[in-house]
């Protein structure tokens, strides 16, 4: 009994020693993701009826665990006149990298919001992405 309690405190030691590489070697590493966002109009616009015409566009970049938690990581809002937005050759663009993102436990979203504003009469429309992977790309057609 007494040479099993000698040997008892070591058998701890290595398989805390064995436990710990182990653990760290499941834990998954934080990965960057890179989100690239386009924005333009799909469309001239030129007749008379959009001269007085705006579109806000409202973009929001969250991160989401699996327990449904949501912080957002990034939110901007943009409004013009339909006219002042570019072409799709020459689209705005917005490149967004985010840090710390636990494949395992997390996902980012990526929700915009157009709010198309004419003579004081407003229509939204709402859509958004999951991003999979290490990179993704939206494209925002005004």
């Amino acid at each position: 009994m007494n040479k099993f309690l000698a040997w008892l405190p070591a058998l701890v030691i290595l398989g805390a020693a064995t436990y710990l590489p182990v653990k760290q070697m499941n834990e998954p590493k934080p990965v960057e993701k890179n989100i690239s966002i386009e924005v333009y109009k799909g469309s001239q616009y030129a007749s008379d009826i959009y001269a007085n015409t705006s579109a806000q566009v409202h973009i929001i970049v969250e991160k989401v665990n699996n327990k449904g938690e949501r912080t957002v990581i990034w939110d901007t809002i943009s409004a013009k006149l339909l006219k002042q937005y570019p072409s799709e050759g020459q689209a705005l663009q917005q490149h967004i990298v985010i840090p710390n993102v636990n494949e395992r436990k997390e996902h980012l979203e990526v929700t915009y919001i157009l709010t198309y504003n004419s003579k004081g009469s407003e229509l939204q429309m709402q859509d958004g992405m999951v991003v999979s992977g290490k990179s993704g790309k939206l494209d925002i057609s005004i």
